[in-house]
């Protein structure tokens, strides 16, 4: 029958089911896809992986659900090749800008306008409904052609993964599509919690290798071995596409002049009391009086990380930019209430 077939299409590039790609699979880039839901630690795991062997050589491609990049400044270095995708999530209205994206890097490394990579890793927003990511790289012939996933790895965090695959669709949806499945935050979590939260997991996808992550550390090869024999056949199903859960927005929080950190803690603290579980994620850098560097400030609903001041600031930009992601609280009435804790002159001790 295959006698028959090349035949009746005796061209050299005419395969069993139509015209072969260009490149062997070996041949192509190597794409990886860092997903997760929101605060699950997906930065934090790609700071660590571009500090390891296996992690050089990597051209970054960040994508956050918000108008202004938080996670790529962190992320940038001289030496990192970062592409920043803004103002909406990967998976709707910036999937054009995904494909522009690739190309303009492969174009850009053989001008030799950025520095030679062999890997690209892209991190998604928290937000992100990954199919139709992967549906992008399968339907476009020419990315097809030039790049391969090799790995979708997941992230779910220890704390509120279990309530976040109850609640929110994309948190599924990610777990289901993963090669491999990494619970982070086990220090926040007690034992009985991380096995409820592992048997969930494995329950969504069972065909995935279940890791644990300690500070975003873990195997840097996981970041590159799919641990699947068929990972493009897995890839190859998708689930519809799905609006992201009702009432959750995006905003921004900026302030030029340096901050009080009295204030701006007593405006955090009571903002996580009165409706901390709204606050799917906040997350930001702060120009904070005293400091000699920017501080990185995260709360994920109650759970908020100690601040961490940074040796130098990412960019030129020295004004403090907080990145809400909400369900049901809105710009002005945070605005409102950092306003207020400014008038109380208590607060910073006037």
């Amino acid at each position: 029958m295959n006698d028959v077939v090349l035949n009746l299409f005796p061209s050299t590039s005419a395969g069993r089911f139509g015209r072969r790609q260009k490149r062997e699979r070996g041949s192509r880039l190597p794409v990886t896809i860092v997903t997760g839901f929101l605060g699950a630690g997906k930065t934090t795991l790609v700071q660590r992986f571009l500090k390891t062997p296996e992690g050089r050589g990597t051209a970054l491609i960040v994508n956050e659900f918000g108008s202004v990049g938080i996670d790529d400044a962190l992320l940038r270095t001289s030496e990192d090749t970062v592409t920043l995708l803004g103002n909406g999530c990967v998976c709707c209205n910036t999937r054009s800008d995904l494909q522009i994206a690739l190309r303009k890097l492969v174009a850009d490394r053989e001008r030799g306008k950025i520095p030679h990579f062999g890997r690209v890793l892209i991190e998604t927003s928290g937000l992100a409904d990954i199919s139709p990511i992967l549906q992008t790289f399968s339907t476009d012939r020419a990315l097809g052609g030039e790049f391969a996933i090799e790995v979708v790895l997941t992230l779910v965090d220890a704390v509120n993964g279990l309530r976040n695959l109850d609640t929110a669709p994309e948190a599924r949806k990610q777990a289901i599509l993963a090669d491999r499945l990494v619970i982070s935050k086990v220090d926040l979590a007690d034992s009985r919690t991380q096995k409820k939260l592992a048997a969930k997991l494995k329950e969504l996808n069972p065909r995935a290798d279940i890791d644990i992550a300690v500070d975003g550390e873990i195997d840097p090869k996981h970041l590159i071995e799919s641990g699947q024999d068929a990972t493009a056949a897995r890839h190859s199903g998708f689930i519809a596409e799905a609006s992201h859960s009702d009432g959750i927005a995006s905003f921004v929080i900026r302030e030029k002049k340096p901050l009080e950190w009295p204030v701006f803690q007593r405006a955090l603290d009571t903002l996580v009391s009165l409706r901390g579980p709204d606050l799917l994620r906040i997350k930001g850098i702060l120009n904070l009086q005293g400091a000699k560097g920017p501080v990185v400030f995260q709360a994920v609903q109650h759970l908020v990380h100690p601040p961490v001041e940074l040796a130098e600031w990412p960019d030129k930009d020295r004004s403090s930019r907080l990145v809400f992601i909400t369900r049901g609280v809105s710009e002005p009435q945070v605005r409102a209430l950092f306003e207020a804790c400014k008038a109380l002159g208590f607060v910073t001790g006037e």
